[in-house]
């Protein structure tokens, strides 16, 4: 008879709908969603129209889907109700519910093995996504994704799954049917005009020119309305960058052999002169900085724009390697 039942449950909303949203592709082609698909809010959702639903003879497909997301509280309301659904499911009708938790103790949970499946969905440590990217990669679309592109795309987007899947939906349509998806896809769609503003930016504030360094900051955010999710990402990426090339030139490694191992391929001289006018601990402290803003911004207690240029400003101001460097 096949699965007539998925519950996907996790702590993370945006990762749960995400997942709910494949399912539903799985299912369904895109011309069937008009007459076999219902989507419901679980605060929302009346048991009465969800069964009719799923009970239904489907239209123009095999199979009717039914999803309740946020499905906690329906679930605790028409729990009696569920339960005998749970016993004789419609053989032509899919439920999905997504909730934040599924107690393993009830009747539904006992019941739902032999009716369905329960997917749980974690959010993954920040050092699994990128071999957590690689396999949605490779399961979602068919393609590779190179580990180098999957590091570079969390360093540029961040941790939180649906933008990174989003970002790998384009990226595919970007590659034109290619196979793999490589670092210079992900530099060319995703990362060059963000990580090049970055560079830039960068560059003023190790010449302790304030004002270009939050004129070129501005116009990162006015070029694009979703910098400021990824701008932290851009400048992280740019600045562990020089703190590895800074550690290798201090190893005496020629700047030819870490271009090639960093892969600075733009703005090579302009890189490594970057690198002269700043100390490795000045770096690290940068470092340290973004990671501070980081965690405010997704804690709530920072906004992205205001905190990048409250930093840019202090750094290019009586603290910057220029500055130091007079002193």
């Amino acid at each position: 008879m096949g699965e007539r039942i998925y519950v996907i449950a996790g702590k993370n909303e945006s990762l749960v709908n995400a997942r709910c949203q494949e399912l539903l592709d799985e299912l369904l082609e895109p011309p069937q969603r008009m007459t076999a698909l219902l989507t419901v809010d679980g605060d929302e959702a009346s048991i009465s129209d969800v069964l009719d639903e799923l009970r239904t003879m489907p239209f123009l497909a095999d199979k009717r889907v039914v999803a309740v997301r946020g499905a906690d509280d329906f679930i605790s309301k028409h729990r009696e109700i569920l339960e005998g659904y749970f016993e004789k499911p419609s053989t032509t009708g899919i439920l999905i519910m997504t909730v934040s938790t599924w107690d393993a103790r009830t009747r539904l949970a006992k019941r739902l093995p032999t009716v369905g499946t329960l997917i749980e969905m974690e959010q993954p440590k920040r050092w699994e996504l990128p071999s957590h990217l690689v396999q949605h990669a490779a399961e979602r679309h068919k393609v590779k994704l190179d580990r180098d592109a999957a590091e570079m795309l969390v360093e540029l987007i961040g941790e939180e799954l649906a933008q990174l899947y989003n970002e790998i939906d384009k990226l595919v349509l970007f590659a034109r049917g290619e196979k793999v998806i490589r670092l210079q896809h992900v530099e060319s769609l995703v990362g060059r005009s963000h990580v090049y503003g970055a560079f830039e930016v960068i560059d003023a504030v190790v010449c302790g020119d304030a004002a270009r360094a939050v004129t070129r900051l501005r116009h990162m955010f006015e070029e694009d309305r979703e910098a400021e999710y990824s701008v932290v990402g851009a400048f992280a990426f740019h600045v562990r960058r020089m703190f590895n090339a800074k550690r290798l030139l201090e190893k005496r490694v020629s700047p030819e052999v870490i271009a090639k191992q960093l892969r600075v391929g733009y703005n090579r001289n302009q890189f490594f002169a970057q690198l002269q006018r700043i100390s490795l601990p000045q770096i690290a402290s940068f470092l340290e900085e973004l990671a501070a803003i980081d965690y405010a911004t997704k804690t709530g207690q920072a906004h992205a724009p205001v905190a990048i240029e409250q930093l840019v400003l202090r750094l290019a101001g009586v603290g910057s390697p220029a500055r130091a460097a007079q002193s």
